[in-house]
């Protein structure tokens, strides 16, 4: 049982800011930014790869709804949206989840992006003869 599905449980607290049928939203005890948040379907499964396309549509239509929440709330307008799949991307609880993370300045995280445009063809032939 992961620690997600036992906040689902309530076996153990949390910062609960949205829940629905099928979603449940709270404050990411890290604070990546002041009120960033994690939105998780109630229905386990691993990652985004692994979801089924209902659970992708509740989880990242929560993931709006509680956007908007914050931004009312806290007086922010600008979101990174986030969901690690698997551990080489970060993913250390292996829940389906959606990190919000409210952007107040462009330094208040870094969000560092490699440079690849030399192989762009490549990566372009690699995925169009694989990919139907």
């Amino acid at each position: 049982m992961t620690l997600f599905q036992k906040i689902i449980d309530r076996e153990i607290p949390a910062y609960i800011v949205y829940e629905d049928e099928f979603t449940l939203a709270f404050l990411d005890i890290t604070q990546a930014t002041p009120g960033h948040t994690l939105v998780i379907p109630k229905t386990a499964t691993d990652s985004f790869m692994s979801a089924d396309i209902e659970t992708l549509a509740h989880v990242q239509a929560t993931a709006q709804h509680v956007a908007k929440k914050l931004q009312v709330a806290l007086n922010v307008n600008d979101f990174n949206i986030i969901s690690n799949a698997g551990p080489l991307a970060g993913q250390t609880v292996f829940h389906y989840h959606v990190h919000i993370i409210p952007r107040y300045s462009d330094k208040d995280l870094i969000i560092e992006h490699g440079s690849h445009a030399a192989a762009i063809e490549s990566i372009y032939q690699k995925i169009n003869t694989n990919i139907k």
